[in-house]
């Protein structure tokens, strides 16, 4: 027990890796000191995270360790850094999320605190050190807000989800339909007196008692609110419209004791109805963005059959654990992430893929969780449940992408914070100016400019303008194979001028075959291959990987290889029997002082056909080349197109030579190519453009190009589903072709463009309707009725996204 307290676990930020095999031997090299209990390596991260006794080793040590291996140690993260994100309760304007953030960024300990008011969500990452969930809760709530007592979780149930919502929405529409009731009979009757002049008995009285209920019953949320809000010294939206519908209700009282006055207690009822048929009409609209999270909620089994000795139990599928056995029949989908076991199948993967084709899958198989069954039973055990499996990690980053913030929204976020106490000091001027040069009358007058400059003034239209689009356009996003990071990531893409890709596994499709084989110094090819596949074996180089099919294809026999060293974006050594083994392209072979001469020819013409040449030595004397080629997407070239004609400039980024890469570049439209890229120098590629002042988009792998797609301005990570590093990226493509890059774009253009309508309605609305209302020439409740409708038309046009056509049509 003492051992395990002395422990201490570090992660550190480490520079240079340039593939598998670095990470793998960091971990080695750090494994094998006395005092480090374990080492982990995340690659697509750039992270060692290290348990360590610092009493045997120090931090200092660890750190040595790493650079002596070549690689930069750049930073040491804090683990203490914790993330948290709360559902809160409470919030009716842009001035309430800035109210909240305002009050967490004060507290010692807090990183940063962002608050979505279209999520209703708070994201905060804090010092665990300074700080804990509580006591953030309570800063929350000390401020009059509430906070859901559970913290928001990657997998719910979609019927859960869907009954508290429309459980809220039904309470918000009886509240509605009584108050619409009382209003339609007090408009009748003000309607029958004004335009007919029919004189309806005890009338004020009668509105008195109607308004009364409206205002004080179904307005005292709002009141609530604004009460709040101004306890802890801020103001929101509620406190505009408590303000002017108790000035309205207020002066009706004052009219029954003063002469001739007009008495604005209809008003008063008719400002508290529209402004709930607004907030109802909105929640609805919300609910509508949100649909993308509910969609792929939806996708996931409820129930997973388990074996438990030897019988089937069905059980929700919350209680799935890992390692556990369970049974799949035909048709059924897949209930989490796991690994075949028992029986062949084919599945539906379109999910993951875009694939329409039911995939074939044997048992080691992989299978992803919400995937169907199409026509086998099969067994598998449970390899990632619950927050951990695919689905889940999909909605996890749509829903941390929904709830971040583009910079474009910085504008809206500090016109919000002064925006109320502006309105108010507006009113108050405007009551002023016709108390005093108002005429006759002028007291009326002056409360009822004053009551509809309240009262139209709309801070929630500013404040929706930008989420609500992103809630939308990331949402849009997912359904279409496109997982957004966050929302700066999205505006950023508007920016690109310039497009990256990495050749194996982007442009191409990654899976190379071997092509030619020719021999020297009287060795045969099945001599060379066997030679070649079993230098290859330790290899996890595609394209070492695709000379040892090659061989089992062919049915050889493979020897062991000892000594095996990967050479990063030149080949591999190793030891076979008594021979030694070396592999690899023209640069290795200069290093290596192999002359060439005799297979230039050769060489050359590969070169230009598109092939990789992989030299072959045997004790340092040159014995044959494999060719390997791997086939250009279909879609590579219409894709890269599409990118021309909108304005993009393209590059290939490659470890190839020359030749081959300007064979494969032409086949595409790729005019611009950087070849003989070591794995290690693509990050400094990249920042080299960026130094020339180009924008930069990274298109690659996900896997080996991670310290590029961190260092783009964007980085794009495309690949397969699960295969792909999503740590690395900026947007990650879970569908493995190049058109979903243009989708990406045209996604952002559609999206950012929803925002600047927003923008423009929300700031135009409100800049031309307070003069208005400061005129006196409109009436306060047509006055809430224009500000309820404001914010519910940000909502529908964030919602027009959904209908927008952003596939690339090619």
């Amino acid at each position: 027990m003492s051992k395990l307290q002395n422990l201490q676990k570090e992660t550190l930020k480490v520079g240079g890796m340039s593939c598998a095999a670095c990470a793998s031997s960091i971990e080695k090299a750090l494994q094998k000191n006395e005092g480090i209990a374990e080492a982990a390596v995340n690659f697509a991260a750039a992270k060692v995270t290290v348990t360590y006794n610092p009493q045997k080793i120090s931090l200092q040590d660890i750190r040595r360790v790493i650079t002596d291996l070549g690689y930069e140690v750049i930073e040491q993260l804090k683990e203490a850094e914790t993330k948290l994100v709360l559902p809160v309760t409470g919030m009716t304007c842009a001035a309430c999320a800035a109210a909240i953030e305002r009050v967490l960024n004060k507290l010692e300990g807090i990183h940063t605190a962002t608050v979505n008011l279209a999520t209703e969500k708070v994201t905060v990452n804090y010092d665990s050190t300074k700080l804990n969930k509580k006591m953030i809760i309570s800063a929350i709530e000390d401020i009059g807000y509430g906070v859901h007592s559970e913290e928001v979780v990657e997998q719910r149930s979609a019927d859960e989800h869907e009954m508290r919502e429309q459980a809220e929405l039904s309470a918000r529409k009886r509240t509605l339909f009584f108050v619409l009731a009382i209003t339609v009979i007090t408009e009748t009757m003000m309607f029958l007196e004004y335009r007919y002049n029919i004189h309806i008995p005890h009338h004020d009285w009668i509105m008195l008692i109607a308004a009364t209920p409206i205002v004080f019953w179904a307005g005292m949320p709002t009141h609530r609110g604004a009460w709040r809000s101004l306890r802890h010294g801020s103001a929101n939206m509620d406190v505009l419209i408590s303000l002017g519908s108790l000035s309205a209700y207020g002066w009706g009282i004052a009219a029954f004791f003063i002469p001739n006055a007009i008495s604005f207690m209809g008003i008063s009822s008719m400002i508290m109805a529209f402004h709930l048929l607004g907030r109802y009409l909105e929640a609805i609209a919300k609910s509508k963005t949100s649909g993308a999270i509910r969609k792929l909620l939806e996708l996931g089994a409820k129930t997973a059959r388990l074996i438990v000795d030897g019988k089937e139990q069905e059980v929700p599928v919350e209680q799935v654990k890992v390692g556990d056995l369970l049974v799949v029949r035909p048709g059924e989908k897949i209930p989490v992430d796991g690994e075949i076991v028992k029986g062949n199948t084919t599945i539906d993967e379109s999910m993951v893929t875009g694939e329409s084709l039911p995939v074939e899958k044997l048992p080691g198989d992989s299978v992803v969780g919400a995937t169907i069954n199409k026509n086998g039973t099969i067994q598998l055990k449970a390899t990632k449940v619950g927050k951990d499996t695919f689905l889940a990690q999909i909605i996890k980053m749509v829903e941390e992408a929904q709830g971040s913030k583009a910079p474009i929204q910085e504008l809206a976020d500090k016109v919000t914070g002064y925006f109320v106490p502006v309105v108010v000091l507006i009113a108050l001027t405007t009551f002023a100016g016709w108390l005093l040069w108002g005429g006759t009358d002028s007291l009326g007058r002056a409360v009822f400019a004053a009551i509809a400059v309240l009262v139209i003034a709309c801070p929630c239209a500013l404040g929706l303008a930008t989420p609500t689009a992103i809630m939308v356009g990331t949402g849009l996003g997912a359904e279409n194979g496109i997982l957004i990071k966050d929302a700066e990531s999205l505006q950023t893409i508007l920016d690109v001028n310039t497009v990256i890709f990495d050749k194996t596994g982007t442009i191409t499709k990654g899976k190379p075959s071997v092509t030619d084989i020719i021999t020297l110094n009287e060795f045969n090819e099945e001599q060379l291959l066997t030679l070649a596949a079993s230098g290859e074996t330790g290899s996890e180089h595609p394209l070492g990987q695709a000379i040892v099919n090659e061989a089992q294809k062919r049915g050889l026999s493979l020897k062991e290889a000892s000594s095996f060293t990967a050479i990063p974006g030149k080949g591999i050594s190793a030891n076979i029997g008594k021979q030694q083994i070396i592999m690899g392209n023209r640069k290795l072979m200069q290093e290596k002082n192999i002359l060439l001469d005799q297979v230039e020819n050769s060489l050359k013409q590969l070169e230009e056909e598109g092939k990789t040449a992989m030299l072959v030595v045997v004790d340092n004397n040159l014995v044959g080349i494999i060719a390997v080629a791997d086939t250009v997407k279909e879609e590579s070239h219409l894709a890269i197109e599409y990118l021309h004609k909108s304005g993009l400039t393209t590059i290939m980024l490659t470890g190839d030579n020359e030749r081959t890469a300007k064979a494969i570049a032409e086949k595409v439209g790729i005019t611009r190519i950087l070849a003989q890229v070591l794995p290690d120098q693509k990050e400094l590629e990249v920042r080299r453009l960026q130094q020339e002042g180009l924008v930069v988009a990274m298109v690659g792998d996900g896997i080996n190009d991670a310290p590029a797609l961190a260092q783009a301005n964007v980085g794009i990570a495309i690949g397969t589903g699960t295969d792909v590093a999503i740590e690395a990226s900026d947007i990650t493509l879970i569908r493995g072709d190049l058109t979903s890059v243009v989708t990406a774009i045209n996604l952002a253009k559609a999206t950012f463009s929803i925002i600047k309508q927003n923008l423009f309605w929300a700031f135009g609305y409100n800049i031309l309707a307070i003069p208005i209302a400061s005129s006196g020439r409109l009436n306060p409740a047509i006055a809430a009725l224009a500000m309820a409708m404001s914010s519910v038309s940000v909502l529908l046009n964030s919602l027009r996204l959904r209908r927008k056509k952003i596939k690339a049509e090619l």
